[in-house]
Order: structure tokens, then C-alpha cells, then sequence
């Protein structure tokens, strides 16, 4: 297959016969075989079950295509830890609702990829397992919490796989990396069997090579499940139909906040010159103002560390995580045995939650940063009745060195500054390669309203077409 191969062309070369599943999933084996000790990507590989359902792949859109899915998402083979050692033996007895959705257009579940513990980190530094490291230069991070899954796409090891977004954990290592990965809207996607970070953020989404090969995963992942409360019953949108439409007319917003100071002037440069060609394709740059999108850093922390402190309390040694035979003399010292194989992140996410819901400062912190969050909500209403798509950099700068924020939790959390906004109005958002700064890939961030995914791919796919970034490779061996 000439050029670089996706999901469409590889699937076109098996209708044609020049290439057979069996083939196909052999070959992604091997590279996953030569690229891991240099990328740490992948937890688990699931090499005689690929193989096996390569050789009779059920029919289906992704027919024979191999998969990797981010563990915290549960599958039936392997381990599902969420790169914890405290759930390192755990095995699901179930899969989750987009596993199965997978499985039934015939997609190969090749592995589980390495993540931040518990999906809590912007750098993939804080998995139990080692970090993931960036293929366009592995003394840098390749982003998280889902850099495995991203790094795994961006290597070529596999053509697909799924994440999940809290804050920015698709978009910012999609942007580090120079691939596709798409943030739906909250409830777009089901969450039954993904393992819980913060309930009312968390969204499962695609990282793929192409647009199109994004919105086909979305199509077949997105959808009502009755096992998920939080799913919504809206229908999901004509995803693939989307690409290709024209930008014609299209009315683009550029946040002036999305282009401060804290932004890399070489960044803003790379992302306005992305704007400018959907500009000579008709499209409409209207500058905007969202004067609550600096609030959504401190707000986002708030709320996410506060439902983490309540979702982790199940994990005991007792409900959940399997670990070595614990002695103590009471439930105080059991806990503290048992807690105390959880990693820095996780256990600064549970005081730091705990503390912002006890009583005193639960009125102060936790309510308050509620009413802000609503706030921020209207305020993207507001801006979505002058524009239809939002459009500005991913991140305030390129992938930085492995080491350089893990001492500084705060310096960490501002590399979601532009990424948080659309987590904390629930917002679909995408993030599509725009070019490199010091030969590290640079990302586009685009966010639409509500259930509006099909704009998000109508402008991407359109900005793809123009460029050729898509195409470029890092130089692994």
C-alpha cells in the first residue's frame, strides 16, 4: 500500500485482496514487537488472541482491523489495571459498551496501552509502569493521561485506538504527537466499564491517522447505553458524511484568550496559519472573547480532584484491588497498607479532593467552582450564537522533556490550560496536526457546541485535505 497506511486504505487493500487480516495483524505485532522498548506504549499485548481472530475476522466496518484500548477501559483479555499496582491482577469479567461495539464491526482487540494512574496526569509520567515516551523524540513526554494509546497511533504500531478525555488527555499528547483525537460531548459515548476518574468529565474517544478514520470510530462507539445513566438519548450524528463538506461560509471564532502571553509565539503563529488556509477556503475568522476561559484550570482541578476523592474510595483492598496478603491490626492500618500502592497523582488527587468537599470549605471550593463551571457553560453558549466552531492551539507549548514538571504539580496542571475549557463545559473538541515548532508537532484545537461532532469534522477533515502533516512519521528503528 503506497503512502501511509490508515483504517480506509487498509481495509480498501483487504477488499482487494492485496493484503489479508492475518497479514495485517501479523505485521502490527512486529511493530509493536521492534517499538516498544523504545516507547513503553503498550501494558498488555494480546498476541495469540490477535492472531486468532485475525484468522477469522467477523465481518463488520472495522473488519480485521487491530484495536489498542487504554487501560482503564475493560476488556475480557488481559489485565485492566489503569496502570495501578493496585489493580495490576484485576481481570474484567466484562467488556465495556465500546469494546463491544468494537468487537461487533470486527475489530481486533490487539492490547491495553500505559496511561497515567487512574487517568490523572497531563504527561504520562505517573503510571505505575514506567512513562510513555514521545516517538518524535523519546527524551520527551508524549502527553496524557492517554499517551500510551496516542503514541501507540503515532508510531505506527497500530492504525486506531481509544482513550479517554478528562481535562485534555486525548487532545493534548494527539497534539504532541501529531495525530487525530477527538473529545465528544459528555454522555456522546458510553462510560459502562471504563474505570471512573472524575464521573461528570470523563469521555471515551478515538485517536486515529486521519479525520475520516476518527469519525468512523465515533460512529460506531457513540450512542445510548441503558448500562450508562449519564448517556444520552440525542442520536448520534452522520460523522463521516461530515468530512468532505465544504467550510464555505463557516463561521470561525478565535479567542483572544486562546492567544495570550502563555501561549508560545511560534504556537500562535503555527495555529493561525491553520485558521488562515480555512479562511482561503471560504470559511469566516471572527475574533471572540471568553472571559471565564482563564478560570478553567482552577475550576476543572476543583471538580475533578473532588469526584476522584470519591470515586477512589472504593478501592480498599477489600471491594476492589487485588494485593499481596496485608497484616494489620485494624481497618485504619489496612487502609493505610493498601492505599499506600497508589502514586503521587492519585494520592495528591484524593487530599486535595477530600479537602475542597470537608465540611468548612466545601462551600468556598467545591460549590463555588459548580456555579463557575455553569457560568463558563453560558458563556460558550453565548460565543456559539456568533460563531459555529471555536478554533486555537491545544497546548501553550510542545512536548516538554521527561522529568521537567513531575516535581512541580502545578506547573503540570497548566499544561491543560487550553484544553480545559471545552472539559468543563462539556463540549466536543478535536484536535487535528498543524504543523511542527523546533521539529515537535504542533495541534489545532477545534470545539463545537453541544452534539455538533459533525462540525468538528466537516472543519478538520477540510484543514487536513489542504495540508500534508497528517502524512509525517516520526524516524523510530
Amino acid at each position: 500500500m503506497p503512502g501511509v497506511p490508515t483504517i480506509e486504505t487498509t481495509l480498501a487493500a483487504f477488499a482487494k485482496r492485496e493484503l489479508t487480516p492475518a497479514e495485517h495483524t501479523a505485521q502490527t505485532l512486529t511493530a509493536i514487537e521492534q517499538l516498544e522498548p523504545q516507547l513503553n506504549a503498550f501494558l498488555e499485548v494480546f498476541n495469540a488472541e490477535g492472531r486468532a481472530a485475525a484468522a477469522q475476522p467477523k465481518k463488520g466496518r472495522l473488519s480485521g482491523i487491530p484495536v489498542a484500548i487504554k487501560d482503564i477501559i475493560c476488556t475480557t483479555e488481559g489485565h485492566t489495571s489503569a496502570a495501578s499496582k493496585i489493580l495490576q491482577n484485576f481481570r474484567s469479567p466484562f467488556d465495556a459498551t465500546v469494546v463491544q461495539k468494537l468487537r461487533a464491526e470486527g475489530a481486533i482487540i490487539i492490547g491495553k496501552t500505559n496511561c497515567d494512574e487512574f487517568a490523572m496526569g497531563a504527561s504520562n509520567e505517573f503510571s505505575a509502569f514506567g512513562p510513555v515516551k514521545n516517538p518524535w523524540d523519546t527524551s520527551r513526554v508524549a502527553g496524557g493521561s492517554s499517551g500510551g494509546s496516542i503514541a501507540a497511533v503515532a508510531s505506527g504500531e497500530v492504525l486506531a485506538a481509544l482513550g479517554s478525555d478528562t481535562g485534555g488527555s486525548l487532545r493534548l499528547p494527539a497534539s504532541f504527537c501529531n495525530v487525530v483525537a477527538v473529545k465528544p460531548t459528555y454522555g456522546r459515548v458510553s462510560r459502562h466499564g471504563v474505570i471512573a476518574y472524575a464521573s461528570s468529565f470523563d469521555q471515551v474517544g478515538p485517536a486515529a491517522r486521519t479525520v475520516r478514520d476518527a469519525a468512523l470510530l465515533l460512529e460506531i462507539i457513540a450512542g445510548h447505553d441503558p448500562y450508562d445513566a449519564t448517556s444520552s438519548p440525542e442520536p448520534p450524528g452522520a460523522y463521516l458524511a461530515a468530512c468532505g463538506q465544504s467550510v464555505a461560509g463557516l463561521r470561525i471564532g478565535l479567542p483572544k484568550e486562546f492567544f495570550s502571553q502563555e501561549v508560545d509565539g511560534r504556537i500562535q503563529e503555527t495555529v493561525l496559519t491553520a485558521v488562515k488556509e480555512l479562511e482561503k477556503q471560504g470559511a469566516q475568522l471572527i475574533e471572540i472573547s471568553l472571559p471565564l476561559a482563564p478560570m478553567a484550570v482552577p475550576t476543572y482541578y476543583l471538580l475533578v480532584k473532588s469526584e476522584a476523592s470519591t470515586n477512589l474510595s472504593r478501592y480498599d483492598a477489600l471491594r476492589y484491588g487485588e494485593l499481596p496478603k496485608i497484616t494489620a491490626g485494624n481497618l485504619l492500618e489496612h487502609y493505610r497498607a493498601a492505599r499506600s500502592h497508589f502514586g503521587p497523582e492519585v494520592k495528591r488527587s484524593i487530599l486535595m479532593g477530600t479537602y475542597a468537599l470537608s465540611a468548612g470549605y466545601i462551600e468556598a471550593w467545591y460549590k463555588q467552582a459548580s456555579k463557575v463551571r455553569t457560568l463558563m457553560r453560558q458563556e460558550f453558549t453565548n460565543a456559539f450564537a456568533e460563531v459555529d466552531v471555536i478554533a486555537g492551539p491545544v497546548s501553550a507549548e510542545v512536548a516538554f522533556p521527561l522529568g521537567e514538571k513531575t516535581d512541580d504539580p502545578l506547573a503540570m496542571y497548566l499544561a491543560d490550560l487550553l484544553t480545559d475549557p471545552a472539559s468543563v463545559a462539556g463540549l466536543p473538541a478535536l484536535s487535528v496536526p498543524a504543523g511542527f515548532v523546533d521539529d515537535l508537532p504542533v495541534g489545532l484545537q477545534l470545539i463545537a457546541p453541544h452534539f455538533t461532532e459533525e462540525r468538528l469534522f466537516q472543519t478538520a477533515h477540510a484543514y487536513e485535505q489542504s495540508q500534508e502533516w497528517w502524512q509525517m512519521m516520526p524516524l523510530l528503528h
